[in-house]
């Protein structure tokens, strides 16, 4: 069973340094995007240097790094899903020294009366996905552990958030009414694809995770309402909070 393959007692087969070479250090900050046009927002915007690229056999991935406030801050388009998005924090590191992840992108809704008007600051992801159980004991949720710190500058920015639970799934297609209704009942207010894993990912290695979400489609027993989901994906206010976000760690 997948809660079988949490394995510490034996070493790594794979390792980067066979694809890389040695680790680098170049920067120790860097913000993770799911957003093609805020990906696009940051080339346009700031003066960016290539440093390094993850390598894929369907195409690589370019790390970029840019000042801002007298900082260096890499940045990338990451691909959506817990195991994509939680093995590049890895390769991340190990191509740029990067162990500060800033992590922004959009969530479906699972109370609106709860999240409306408001970003969405994870505590706890519940475990729906395949990722998170090779680095971390099996238990139903992950502790996001730098909630706290997030909810201060959010706080301190003046922006209106929520802090609670929410669900990674590897499937969106499989959000049945059921689950998504015994979800609401742990106390999960939003459902997303990344959070979980990456977590883990970061926990095993040491590294730190900072996330916010910007809800878009609801999910309701009764229908689904997707009009917000382009403006949760794109909307460039995300990338100003995550700016003030690097600034600070």
């Amino acid at each position: 069973m997948i809660t079988d393959c949490y394995d510490i007692n034996s070493k790594p087969i794979v390792s980067f340094e066979a694809f890389y070479g040695p680790k680098k250090e170049l920067v120790e900050v860097c913000l993770v995007t799911f957003s093609k046009e805020i990906y696009k927002h940051l080339l346009s915007q700031y003066k960016c240097e290539q440093i390094s690229e993850v390598c894929f056999c369907n195409g690589n991935i370019p790390v970029w790094r840019f000042e801002n406030g007298g900082k260096a801050i890499a940045f990338y388009l990451s691909p959506v899903g817990s195991s994509t998005a939680g093995g590049m924090t890895a390769e991340v590191n190990h191509l740029t020294g990067a162990h500060k992840f800033v992590m922004f992108g959009s969530c479906g809704s699972l109370d609106n009366d709860v999240t409306k008007g408001k970003f969405i600051i994870p505590t706890q992801a519940y475990r729906g996905e395949g990722m998170s159980y090779y680095f971390a004991p099996p238990q139903d949720y992950i502790t996001v552990k730098n909630a706290d710190f997030i909810a201060g500058i959010f706080t301190e920015q003046g922006i209106p958030f929520v802090k609670g639970r929410i669900w990674t799934t590897d499937c969106m297609l499989r959000e049945t009414v059921d689950l998504v209704n015994k979800r609401k009942s742990e106390g999960c207010i939003a459902v997303e694809m990344e959070v979980a894993g990456v977590q883990a990912v970061c926990d095993f290695y040491g590294f730190e995770l900072y996330d916010f979400l910007a809800a878009g489609d609801v999910l309701l027993e009764d229908e689904y309402q997707v009009e917000g989901l382009s403006d949760a994906n794109h909307s460039l206010d995300k990338v100003k909070i995550a700016l003030q976000i690097a600034l600070k760690i």
